[in-house]
């Protein structure tokens, strides 16, 4: 699997590229906005910096946090603790037990081909041009795949979702005999349709 923190990092690095600001810059000019909710400044981010939805939900998330180093070293505050994986925090107690299952998918799609990995509080982003899937849990006994595709066929399996979200549909797993043929191309039409 990817690195989550190479994946975040790289992410920081292309919003610089693209608002022409630094991270830092962009969050004096959000702290001077006056937003005080999450999606208003995340708005705020995309109307004013042409910011996309996710590059601005990750700037948001950095409001009163640490930044980290973007040249790849690792900050003096942030050195005396270790990095740890986010997945950790992801599947803890009783979703613990899912790790292997989304392991397992992980490797499936990394087979797909290049894509960044983008860790969120609660499931993975999983990002080429544009967000392809999430990949988290959605119980204890269960991982939920959104696909970010709208060309996916109506499926028993599958649960279509309202337009407008991140995600067109979900579905959800319970074991690797999910992680099958029909899965995998749905993620993968998802995947070539973020090329």
């Amino acid at each position: 699997m990817a690195d989550p923190q190479q994946a975040l990092l790289t992410q920081l690095k292309n919003i610089q590229t693209r608002s022409g600001k630094s991270i830092a810059q962009l969050l004096e000019a959000l702290a001077a906005s006056g937003k005080t909710k999450h999606g208003e400044k995340r708005s705020w981010l995309m109307e004013q910096y042409g910011l996309g939805h996710g590059d601005a939900n990750t700037v948001v998330h950095f409001v009163d946090k640490p930044l980290p180093a973007l040249d790849g070293s690792v900050p003096a505050a942030a050195a005396a603790e270790p990095a740890g994986d986010p997945l950790d925090a992801i599947y803890t107690g009783k979703k613990a037990a899912l790790r292997p299952l989304h392991d397992a998918l992980m490797a499936r799609i990394a087979a797909l081909g290049g894509f960044e990995i983008a860790p969120k509080k609660t499931y993975l982003s999983l990002r080429r041009s544009k967000q392809f899937a999430m990949v988290g849990p959605a119980t204890a006994t269960e991982v939920e795949v959104g696909l970010n595709c709208k060309t996916l066929e109506a499926h028993p399996r599958l649960k279509l979702l309202a337009p407008g979200g991140m995600c067109q549909a979900t579905t959800r797993i319970s074991s690797l005999a999910e992680i099958d043929d029909s899965l995998m191309s749905w993620i993968a039409q998802a995947y070539q349709a973020a090329a």
